[in-house]
């Protein structure tokens, strides 16, 4: 190969591979476009399939409609057209039923003559053969009619009706003979002829007004089948684009309720999702801060005064002791968070179980109060113990998670209303159930605090120490024993803190 087809080729090739990417985009435009396309055609699909179901279901209904009304009115004039000109050929073939057949036309002419109707009918004598004698458009006889009412009546001898084309002047007409009998011989026809081209113009009439009412009809349906639509489809629009904002992480976004139907509980819904998912995440948030802090302020106590006595720079007994009291109480409330989280999670994953077994309550409650009683002394806080005379008969579950209750409660007491310089205690049998009541004195609880105290992470205005989970696990163990957990303020300040467990289960 010379060098010269060398270079061509390499040209070539070069040329290809600046084409290609440019076929690369082409290629990814064309199949962007029909992805905008779908989108486009995607969007109104339930408003124009809503809209031609109605329409074309309104259609159907009134064209079935103006058929049947239309071949009913129809049918009725028809059928009175009929009715009118039988009872004249009965009436004429009766009068003639006395004359021979070389009679009756003399009074037959008489008969035409007085005829009052001859603008509207026609009046036609026929012979026994069908052959027209004399009509009373014309004096001029002759001629066959050869319709099916003529040739009826002379071979059925009674009378017979027919409506149809007339084959000698294309007219549409209906016609009755009757047949005249005279002594058992028949002798002649008479035979009543009317035009059907009025009836039929009147029939177009009726068709077109019928038809002008269903397509006001329809149309009307399909203004408001329109509006229908769109006073269902427009807000539940409203309410996909505002669940897609929350689901983008618009959390708290409300929508505008426009009515009280079902669209606007839809909306009262979305905005009770919204506001509760927007309240989860600022107490998620807020329980991660609080964790963090929580965690960072022990570890940070442990970790100073560690490295502290590490180094030997404290030599004193005394600052020793209290170094190492320091990690010890911090080190214990590490445990306690620990053992809440802990607590929580087998709560929230379905782990959590009860070790039932009979129980003196009062024994156990007892166990907390003299536990936390030389621990709130040091701390200047008084604890009275209201003790109850009478003995509690053994109920039903697990000691440890109801003195887990106790001692949370009484810690709460502790943080929130330590300030009071006092907490109450006592334990009653109230309506076959054990009632046990913590007061503290301190300020007690915000009234619009109150409904969401006993919520997971929640801690409200309170700057106290802890992860918001305690009164949510108290809460938790306390429905498993079947009892009650409820927080409020009592009279004279401070918050009360009230458990019910049945004594003698259900």
């Amino acid at each position: 190969m010379s060098e010269e087809e060398k270079k061509r080729r390499r040209a070539a090739l070069g040329r290809r591979k600046k084409k290609e990417p440019i076929r690369k985009e082409k290629g990814k435009a064309a199949s962007e476009k029909p992805e905008s396309k779908k989108r486009k055609h995607r969007t109104g699909v339930i408003r124009r399939r809503w809209l031609l179901n109605s329409v074309l279901t309104t259609f159907c209904i009134v064209a079935v409609a103006v058929s049947a009304l239309t071949l009913a009115i129809s049918n009725y004039y028809t059928a009175t057209m009929r009715t009118s000109l039988e009872s004249r050929a009965q009436t004429a073939a009766g009068m003639f039923q006395n004359y021979t057949e070389s009679t009756y036309l003399y009074s037959a002419r008489q008969f035409i003559n007085q005829f009052d109707e001859k603008t509207d009918i026609e009046v036609q004598f026929l012979s026994a053969t069908g052959w027209v004698r004399m009509t009373s458009l014309m004096d001029i006889s002759g001629g066959y009619p050869g319709t099916p009412d003529v040739t009826g009546a002379i071979a059925n001898r009674r009378m017979e009706s027919w409506d149809g084309t007339d084959p000698s002047t294309e007219d549409h007409i209906m016609a009755v003979s009757s047949p005249i009998i005279y002594n058992g011989t028949l002798v002649g026809v008479v035979r009543f002829v009317t035009s059907l081209r009025l009836l039929d113009a009147q029939m177009i009439k009726v068709v077109l007004l019928l038809a002008a009412i269903g397509l006001l009809i329809v149309a009307l349906m399909a203004i408001y089948t329109i509006y229908f639509s769109r006073s269902v489809l427009d807000p539940i629009s409203r309410v996909t684009e505002t669940t897609k904002r929350i689901a983008t992480g618009s959390y708290g976004v409300q929508l505008e309720k426009r009515s009280d139907d079902e669209i606007g509980e839809l909306v009262d819904a979305i905005n009770d999702m919204s506001m509760k998912i927007d309240q989860a995440e600022k107490t998620q948030s807020e329980f991660i801060s609080s964790v963090s802090h929580e965690l960072r302020t022990p570890l940070t106590a442990i970790n100073g005064w560690a490295e502290t006595l590490y180094n030997g720079e404290v030599r004193d007994a005394e600052d020793v002791k209290k170094g190492m009291g320091i990690i010890v109480s911090e080190a214990r409330r590490l445990t306690n968070m620990v053992e809440e989280l802990l607590e929580f999670s087998r709560i929230e994953t379905g782990r959590f179980n009860l070790s039932v077994e009979p129980m003196d309550i009062k024994a156990e409650l007892e166990d907390a109060v003299y536990t936390y009683r030389e621990f709130f002394r040091r701390k200047g806080l008084e604890l009275r113990y209201d003790e109850c005379e009478e003995e509690f008969p053994p109920i039903s579950g697990d000691p440890e998670r109801l003195r887990q209750v106790f001692c949370n409660l009484l810690d709460n007491a502790d943080k929130h209303g330590g300030s009071g310089g006092r907490v109450d205690v006592s334990i009653r049998e109230e309506e076959d159930d054990a009632v046990i009541r913590i007061r503290d004195y301190g300020p007690g609880v915000p009234e619009e605090e109150l409904p969401f105290i006993k919520y997971k992470f929640y801690k409200g205005s309170s700057k106290a120490r802890g992860s918001g989970i305690g009164l949510a696990v108290c809460e938790e163990i306390m429905q498993a024993h079947n009892g009650t957990l409820e927080i409020g303020n009592a009279e004279g300040g401070g918050c009360i803190a009230t458990l019910r467990l049945p004594i003698h289960g259900d």
